[in-house]
């Protein structure tokens, strides 16, 4: 059986992954700080508790075990908090990654999947935006998933790794057997702050920016259900074990919803109502944010099966009502 180390993997895309990987029968050693992540969500995993800015306890994950490959998921996420303390981002996605890809090397592992970023592109010229779409981010989160983009060409060409760097764009609903879900704190996406409002545990959902170049002034993103990103992890991961050639690619459905589209759709979908409120826009927002996923379905067979608005919002919904 083959064995693969998941950082990151009690966290929400890392957890959906690892329960995929599972499913497809490799066998998952997590490891993760618990900072953001849950334990009840790897329980059919090994969990090593860990933080991968102790060099020596990564470096002993990998001792007494045949790691075939590493999914890096675990990463500071906030754009807004990327702003106000740049130092902890900078530690945290890019002192983590090359102590991880150092320990790897040294172990004589040699395949990686990065948990990469649409936040890479910063502000497109080109919609939907392709792979080769200049690199441009425009907040400390973008920059650090750039530069460990950066670095793992430069690995790749100097000590043979072999990498997969998947660029996501709005992850979004919930395993749809009702096990994982979505959970941050504080929580900043769209879809599980407007199903929270309409519980009642936060006041109103707010709006940030309501005067965008976008027919109803509010922001358009590109929605992937958490279930496909995790299915595009185990295929980028069999195409490295294949022994294909790193790539990067995009991982989204090339169809935008705007925020008054996704708070529609999700009092259609529960008969509730949502407490909204205009607030200004937040520093480095873009208007519209649309994958081409040309790419993800010809490299890697995938396919978007959970990633219509109406399943991504249901399933996020049953997760929420628990």
């Amino acid at each position: 059986m083959t064995t693969v180390l998941v950082t990151g993997g009690a966290g929400y895309i890392g957890s959906h992954t690892v329960k995929a990987l599972i499913r497809q029968g490799f066998e998952v050693v997590v490891f993760d700080n618990l900072s953001a992540g849950r334990r009840e969500f790897v329980p059919d995993a090994e969990l090593v508790t860990g933080d991968l800015l102790d060099r020596g306890a990564v470096r002993e994950v990998f001792k007494g075990r045949d790691i075939a490959a590493v999914l890096h998921f675990a990463s500071l996420i906030q754009v807004g908090e990327s702003y106000a303390d740049p130092r902890k981002y900078y530690r945290g996605n890019l002192v983590t990654s090359l102590n991880l890809l150092d320990a790897m090397l040294d172990a004589h592992v040699a395949r990686f999947i990065f948990s990469s970023s649409a936040a890479v592109y910063g502000v497109p010229n080109a919609l939907p935006i392709p792979e080769d779409h200049p690199l441009d981010p425009i907040n400390p989160y973008g920059q650090t998933k750039a530069m460990v983009e950066r670095i793992l060409r430069d690995y790749e060409r100097a000590h043979g790794l072999r990498y997969v760097s998947l660029r996501y764009f709005n992850a979004a609903g919930a395993d749809p057997e009702g096990g994982l879900g979505e959970t941050h704190d504080p929580e900043t996406h769209l879809i599980p702050n407007i199903l929270l409002a309409m519980l009642g545990k936060k006041e109103a959902l707010d709006i940030f920016g309501t005067d965008f170049p976008t027919p109803d002034g509010t922001a358009v993103r590109d929605y992937i259900h958490v279930t496909d990103l995790a299915e595009a992890h185990v295929l980028a991961l069999r195409r490295l074990i294949a022994g294909e050639a790193g790539e990067v690619v995009n991982l989204g459905t090339n169809r935008g919803y705007s925020v008054r589209e996704v708070v529609a759709k999700a009092e259609e979908i529960t008969g509730r109502k949502v407490p909204c409120r205009d607030q200004p826009r937040r520093e480095g927002d873009v208007a519209v944010l649309l994958a081409s996923k040309e790419k993800a379905e010809r490299l890697l067979g995938w396919t978007q099966s959970h990633s219509d608005l109406e399943t991504i919002i249901a399933t996020a919904w049953k997760w929420n009502r628990r």
